[in-house]
């Protein structure tokens, strides 16, 4: 089987062997269990193997692998008829022919974004995950394989996140994501409440959301995913020594999720459970501040620290501010 160019084998949204299954692929991010069975017998072989006339080759030569090159042949001519029937019934082409009174039928494990409203002025963030080793890969993250069958479900997918890593980090970030819709709602949680009184904050104008702190986030393929599913799940801000990758960094920032660093010579000690509180953060990101005053709420008390967020383009401070680029598009 030959496709086109497309993403998906590091996602492992190819083709699925059967457990136990035998396949050789040439494909990128050929690790374990990457192609969504487990387990599994695979193995990776050069472009140069993978073509058609080796295949054929490598069966006319009894199954030993040979190359297209080592076997005599001659091609013969073929009379070759475009037939597009099968487009025309099963592809719509609906180019300059608009139906807006049509409904769009969503399939079963097909679902919508949800709602990412705007940030507040004041932000405060829970705490999720405190991921101390030295690479966070996009895998660890959101993994890949069983959960490529959820990459139209966001929803559904967001139940994956960190679920090798951090396996209590979904249930963690929902409960801080319940605790902003009932702030929406003008119902304000008791413990929002109370980490507000210590910090001097005020949750009408406070954004509420989860926060994951890892040495350096992000390294590996370019997945959407590991930044998008954080965002479902009500995450608002990462904050790392450095991201792994500009890709990983760009998604956080196209899903409204603030970038935010600290300095490299200082350690952070904030804990799961911990809060973080950001006064003035919309302001400040729209107004090109780059040094962000915060205070980290703990049990211990609550401490000055400082986050940085550095290199923000004038468009990428708008897109951060509305939420995410979705938001960004459909208010300009």
């Amino acid at each position: 089987m030959m496709k086109p160019a497309f993403c998906g084998p590091c996602f492992g949204a190819g083709d699925t062997p059967c457990n136990n299954g035998f396949s050789i692929r040439h494909a990128t991010r050929n690790f374990p269990n990457r192609e969504g069975s487990k387990p599994q017998n695979g193995q990776i072989s050069f472009v140069a193997l993978m073509d058609a006339r080796s295949i054929a080759a490598t069966a006319k030569n009894g199954g030993v692998l040979t190359a297209a090159t080592d076997i005599d042949y001659e091609v013969p001519e073929f009379n070759y008829i475009y037939d597009d029937s099968i487009y025309e019934k099963r592809v719509y082409d609906g180019f300059g022919k608009p139906q807006p009174e049509t409904e769009l039928r969503f399939g079963p494990n097909i679902a919508d974004w949800p709602k990412m409203p705007a940030f507040e002025e004041d932000l405060l963030l829970k705490l999720c995950a405190v991921i101390e080793d030295e690479v966070t890969t996009t895998d660890e993250l959101i993994p890949s394989g069983e959960t490529s069958s959820y990459r139209s479900n966001p929803v559904g997918l967001s139940e994956f996140t960190l679920s090798r890593r951090v396996p209590e980090y979904v249930g963690r970030s929902k409960a801080v994501r319940e605790m902003e819709e009932k702030r929406q709602s003008g119902s304000i949680p008791e413990e929002v409440k109370a980490v507000l009184e210590k910090a001097g904050g005020n949750a009408e104008s406070t954004t509420v959301g989860s926060c994951i702190f890892a040495n350096k986030p992000g390294d590996g393929s370019a997945r959407e995913q590991a930044a998008s599913c954080q965002k479902v799940l009500g995450g608002c801000a990462n904050i790392c020594y450095e991201y792994a990758t500009k890709r990983y960094r760009s998604n956080c920032i196209n899903w409204g999720i603030i970038p935010f660093t600290i300095d490299k010579t200082t350690e952070f000690s904030g804990k799961v459970g911990d809060w973080v509180y950001v006064p003035g953060i919309r302001s400040a990101v729209l107004g090109g501040e780059e040094t962000i005053p915060a205070k980290l709420i703990s049990e211990e008390g609550v401490c000055d620290i400082t986050l940085y967020c550095k290199g923000l383009t004038g468009e990428e401070k708008q897109i951060v501010t509305d939420g995410c680029l979705m938001n960004y598009y459909a208010k300009n």
